[in-house]
C-alpha cells in the first residue's frame, strides 16, 4: 500500500476563488487527502498518494499552469531528465522521471514520456552514471541477480533485480506515463543512470532515437525549494517552464 506523501507546486493565483477552483479539481483525484494554498507565495501544497503528473494535469484543467517544486522531505526526492542521444533528433528531451521516497525501503516513480514511437518500453536503473555515449556507456542493470546453481542441473530462480523498474506503454499519440512502486531508497539511486528502451538488457545503440537515458539527481524536498529565480540562468520559474514545455518535459 502506498503511503501518503507531500508535494508542492507553483501555481498562479490571485484570490480565494482560485484556491477553491484548484482544491475542487484536486479532490476529484483518487488518493488526495489534503490541499492547502498560499496565494501570496503562489504555492499549492498537496498530501496524498496521487502521482505528481496527475496533480499537474488537474491544476491545468482549471486554466492555470503548475510547476512541481518539490516532494517528500530533505534527501528523499530525485529527478531524472531523459534524453535521446541520437544526432538526428533536434528535441533531445523526451521524458522525465520524478522520484519520492515514502518509507525506508520504498520509492515511488512518476515516469512520463513524450515523443517516442508507440510500443512498450522498459525502465531500468544502470550500474553507472556515465551517459557520454548514451545508454551504451551506462553499464549493466543495477543489482542484476544471476541464477544460483544448486548442484547438477538444478538451479534456484533469481529474484528480479531492483534495477528493473517496470514498463511504460507509449500510445499512438507518442505519449506514455506510469506510476511505479519500487523497493529502493533514493540515496541508492543518486548518480546512477536510468534507461528507457524497448529492450531492458540491450545492447543499445547511440543513434536509436527511441532509447532514452539520463542521470538521476537529487531534487529539493517539499520545504527546500522556494526559489523564484534560477541563480544559474537568471530566469524565473515560469520562463524555465516555457522552455520545459517546448522540450516536451511538461
Amino acid at each position: 500500500m502506498i503511503e501518503p506523501f507531500q508535494t508542492t507546486f507553483s501555481v498562479p493565483m490571485t484570490c480565494g476563488g482560485c484556491v477553491k477552483s484548484i482544491s475542487d479539481s484536486l479532490y476529484t483525484l483518487e488518493g488526495i487527502t489534503k490541499v492547502e494554498a498560499n496565494v501570496k507565495d503562489q504555492l499549492v501544497f498537496v498530501e496524498g498518494t496521487a502521482p505528481p503528473s496527475s496533480i499537474v494535469t488537474a491544476i491545468q484543467n482549471t486554466g492555470r499552469d503548475a510547476i512541481l517544486r518539490g516532494s517528500g522531505t530533505t534527501d528523499s526526492s530525485a529527478v531524472c531528465i531523459l534524453e535521446t542521444h541520437s544526432t538526428t533528433v533536434p528535441n533531445k528531451v523526451r521524458g522525465l522521471a520524478r522520484m519520492v521516497q515514502v518509507s525506508p525501503n520504498k520509492t515511488l516513480v512518476d515516469l512520463t514520456i513524450n515523443g517516442l514511437a508507440p510500443g512498450k518500453y522498459c525502465a531500468t536503473i544502470r550500474e553507472a552514471g556515465d551517459i557520454s555515449r548514451g545508454a551504451e556507456s551506462t553499464g549493466g542493470i543495477w543489482e542484476a541477480l544471476k541464477t544460483k546453481v544448486l548442484g547438477g542441473d538444478a538451479a534456484a530462480p533469481a529474484k528480479e533485480s531492483r534495477g528493473i523498474f517496470g514498463s511504460v506503454d507509449v500510445g499512438n499519440d507518442h505519449r506514455g506515463s506510469v506510476f511505479l512502486d519500487r523497493p529502493v531508497a533514493v540515496w541508492e539511486l543518486i548518480g546512477r543512470s536510468m534507461v528507457v528502451a524497448k529492450d531492458a538488457e540491450g545492447p543499445f545503440q547511440r543513434e536509436d532515437e527511441n532509447t532514452l537515458v539520463g542521470v538521476i539527481a537529487r531534487s529539493a524536498g517539499v520545504w527546500d525549494n522556494d526559489k523564484m529565480v534560477c541563480s544559474c540562468s537568471g530566469k524565473n520559474v515560469w520562463q524555465e517552464r516555457k522552455e520545459q514545455v517546448i522540450q516536451g518535459m511538461a
